[in-house]
């Protein structure tokens, strides 16, 4: 399979690390790429089927959950014949890698929540026992459950590092009745995927969520529950007290940092090994999740 990196279509709205987004009159078309970032850098090469499996999965997931939130989602492309409306030639490549949503105005809060203690919040845990100044118990193990889903927001930056935000900070930015709202949609959503995924066998140890605004009516957009955004674990090999075994890119991020890379741009190029590594775990995270193959 060809790997898309970029794409080259009128109307380009943003382009993102991994996602181009078109405007197409009151709507928009979400393109993910096949471009894997990491430590805020786009890595040189893509990863093959990684967009088809964000792309589908967040489709997956949007449907699974517009009875608990409402989303941005209208349909995956899955025929060129969709878009000639929009454009008189319509690349192939958008088959399968991209989808219609309509329109909303993003509320610049990334929503994370986290089941069990890992990455930074298991970096933030060790050094002051807090996360997002939230005090936890003692003795924590890395990558144990919470008794508790733990909502721990960040900005969302255009450039750089997201930045952790107090729930303080957050009523601050957007107000009280908004961050209540954004904190209990984020909250039943994450409780109930981790029950479906842990059923399938993955274990969706965080994951991070964006909303807007439509009308102003709260809505799911952006991606949703793909190995991007989120934390897949292997259940049964699951064990707290050390990492897991992933599905996500915590494989690459794992591969850089051992490479001795010091995480400023340009990244290196990844080993031929781990492209095709890294590409058969997105895969296998979409069986298992789906029960359908790409």
């Amino acid at each position: 399979m060809d790997v898309l990196l970029d794409t080259n279509l009128p109307d380009l709205f943003s382009k993102g690390k991994v996602r181009d987004s078109y405007i197409l009159g009151d709507k928009l078309l979400i393109v993910a790429t096949d471009r894997i970032s990491a430590f805020d850098s786009v890595l040189p090469q893509g990863i093959p089927y990684k967009g088809m499996v964000l792309n589908q999965l967040s489709a997956f997931w949007f449907e699974k959950t517009a009875n608990l939130v409402p989303n941005h989602y209208i349909s995956v492309i899955d025929n060129v014949e969709q878009l000639k409306e929009y454009w008189a030639e319509v690349p192939s490549y958008l088959v399968g890698r991209s989808m219609l949503v309509n329109k909303a105005d993003v509320i610049d809060i990334e929503c994370i929540v986290r089941g069990y203690i890992s990455g930074s919040a298991w970096s933030s845990y060790k050094k002051n026992g807090m996360v997002c100044g939230v005090p936890l118990g003692v003795n924590l193990k890395e990558s144990q459950q919470l008794v508790e889903p733990m909502f721990t927001p960040t900005t969302k930056a255009t450039q750089g590092h997201d930045e952790e935000l107090t729930i303080k900070e957050m009523i601050n930015r957007i107000g009280s009745s908004l961050t209540r709202e954004l904190i209990e949609k984020s909250v039943a959503i994450y409780t109930f995927a981790e029950a479906y995924a842990r059923e399938k066998g993955i274990i969706i140890a965080d994951t991070k969520m964006e909303f807007g605004l439509v009308d102003g009516k709260v809505i799911l957009v952006d991606e949703l529950l793909t190995p991007d955004s989120s934390r897949f674990w292997n259940a049964a090999k699951y064990a707290p007290g050390k990492s897991q075994e992933s599905y996500d890119k915590q494989f690459v991020r794992d591969w850089l940092i051992e490479s001795g890379w010091d995480k400023e741009p340009p990244a290196p190029s990844l080993s031929p090994e781990v492209v095709a590594a890294t590409s058969e775990r997105y895969l296998e995270a979409y069986r298992i999740v789906t029960g359908k193959t790409l």
